[in-house]
């Protein structure tokens, strides 16, 4: 299994500046490497492989490529043509992609190290010293270990735009030292549910509990503050610049604590239950629809899906994601479609008279679609009646104070 740590890192500005050098100088490769693509015969390229071959031939005509770590130009290299897969990708799923365009240093800002050319040391404490090949000794904040089975793959340091400085450290661990997730003919509406990523409130599960939106009226109050003041300032300038850096902060603090309520969220579900089945939702086709724009972005829903499935292999829960369309609209308990306005909260089927909340509704339609995918039928003796629970707890946001955590 393939996971990252993330930590604060505090280069001396003599480090920072060699840092930003190198960063450029990958980042000229980067955009010789597009040049290559482009301009040279296809014999010779095509491939990130066939492509590190060029190196040496680089190296004579331009030493400026000498003077970074010879691994991590190679894993510049392949960056482009990783990029290059990703807009494949989408135009086969049917989207309209271009080219990849050329880098400016607004928009590189990292390198990475693969394979060598780095180590982790003095990692006792709750500082560590990480050494880069080529550029020294950088102090970092070890807030949290790295396990002792991980072996590390590849460190990435990245200049955010705030000005502060971080380190990723890609990690590998052996399948086998992960926990054995429960035998899937173990499920059952007791141990398993379903999510609906709602609404009115930021989840809504299949078991009855619903967790409330993240409160950030206030952040985005400072933020429109922030933006204004920076429209008043000459672009270019020092002052400019420095309110820029402003922005991006309170940016990142929405940023960070939105994904440390996801963190939190996520951890509980799958400590909770053995299995945790999710829309597979559209989340970019939802974002480009006019209404609740802002609320979508800040529910980063394929964020949540993300953690939810990298999370199941680390503590040993099933996440499968099902097909979303018509879950709210289809009857859990008849399989009868019925419109509903989105303003409308209950389900109310015609059909067969049964009557819930909307999102619970839906959310019992995933946990039914979810067994539907692991080749299991939905119990006999558990009709949707009294599967879903006649009340609902709601959860306040106040009350995920801790990771895994929802409260009592």
């Amino acid at each position: 299994m393939e996971y990252s740590h993330r930590y604060p890192t505090y280069p001396t500005q003599e480090v920072a500046a060699e840092l930003e050098r190198h960063i450029n100088v990958h980042r000229q490769a980067y955009n010789y490497t597009r040049y290559e693509y482009e301009h040279v015969d296809a014999d010779n390229i095509g491939s990130a492989y066939k492509h590190h071959s060029r190196l040496p031939d680089w190296k004579d005509q331009f030493p400026v490529f000498s003077e970074v770590n010879s691994k991590a130009l190679q894993r510049t290299v392949t960056r482009f043509y990783q990029n290059l897969d990703g807009l494949s990708k989408q135009k086969q799923n049917g989207r309209k992609v271009g080219k990849l365009k050329w880098k400016s240093p607004r928009e590189f800002q990292s390198l990475t190290y693969s394979q060598s050319g780095f180590k982790l040391k003095n990692t006792s404490g709750r500082n560590a010293t990480l050494w880069l090949s080529k550029i020294g000794d950088i102090k970092i904040r070890y807030h949290r270990d790295i396990p002792d089975e991980a072996d590390i793959k590849e460190v990435t340091v990245k200049k955010e735009t705030t000005g502060e400085w971080f380190v990723s450290f890609g990690l590998e661990t052996d399948d086998a030292d992960l926990p054995e997730k429960p035998d899937v003919d173990s499920l059952d509406t007791s141990n398993s549910v379903g999510i609906d990523l709602g609404i009115l409130n930021y989840i809504h599960t299949s078991d009855g509990n619903t967790v409330d939106w993240l409160d950030l009226e206030d952040e985005y109050e400072r933020l429109q503050r922030e933006q204004r003041k920076l429209s008043r300032k000459e672009k270019g300038s020092n002052n400019y610049e420095k309110q820029r850096r402003e922005v991006a902060k309170v940016k990142r603090h929405i940023k960070r604590k939105v994904l440390d309520y996801q963190h939190k969220i996520t951890t509980w579900l799958v400590r909770e239950y053995d299995a945790v089945f999710v829309e597979d939702l559209d989340v970019k086709g939802m974002l480009e629809q006019s209404h609740n724009a802002r609320n979508k972005q800040d529910a980063a829903w394929r964020q949540f899906i993300t953690l939810l499935e990298y999370k199941a292999d680390l503590y040993g829960c099933h996440v499968v994601k099902v097909e979303p369309e018509g879950t709210t609209e289809e009857c859990a308990s008849c399989s009868v479609e019925t419109a509903k306005p989105i303003w409308v909260r209950e389900h109310s089927c015609p059909s067969c008279g049964f009557e819930c909340d909307r999102d619970a509704n839906a959310a019992m339609n995933v946990l039914q679609r979810g067994f539907s995918e692991l080749g299991l039928g939905w119990p006999e003796d558990t009709p949707v009646e009294t599967a879903l629970p006649t009340d609902t707890t709601q959860v306040s946001a106040k009350r995920v104070v801790e990771a895994g955590s929802l409260g009592a």
